[in-house]
């Protein structure tokens, strides 16, 4: 049983970096942007599946364009993992956008526009005090 985690968590890792390089270096489909990433692979432990989460710095455009061109290359794509990697079968590939990058940029704005609101109000705060210390 342990030995089938460790092998399916090699496997994904392996199967990232093969998808890593061929998207980098083997497709020459111009809608795929440069600045394409691949967060995760969840391949099933029947090697049939696989789940790539990509991550596209840009516009939605960007994205949206980037995951067409990818889903068109599929085939290419997977011809090339299964030169690349010796498994027992070569994993169907669904691409998928990942929001995960875009959401902690969000969360990390909001909390730094929380913070800055902080300071203003502790700012507003020692004026007044030093008002009142003038006053008496």
């Amino acid at each position: 049983m342990r030995g089938n985690k460790s092998r399916g968590a090699r496997v994904n890792s392996d199967v990232r970096r093969v998808l890593s390089h061929i998207i980098e270096f083997d497709i020459k489909d111009p809608r795929i942007s440069s600045l394409t990433s691949i967060v995760k692979c969840e391949v099933t432990n029947d090697l049939k599946e696989c789940k790539c989460y990509i991550s596209v710095l840009g516009s939605e455009e960007d994205a949206a364009n980037t995951l067409e061109g990818l889903k068109s290359a599929s085939g290419f794509v997977r011809k090339r993992l299964a030169d690349s990697l010796n498994l027992r079968y070569t994993p169907v590939i669904e691409f998928k956008l990942d929001k995960s990058i875009e959401y902690g940029v969000m969360m990390s704005k909001k909390i730094d526009d929380i913070i800055g609101k902080q300071h203003e109000d502790e700012e507003v705060d020692s004026e007044e005090v030093e008002d009142i210390d003038d006053d008496i």
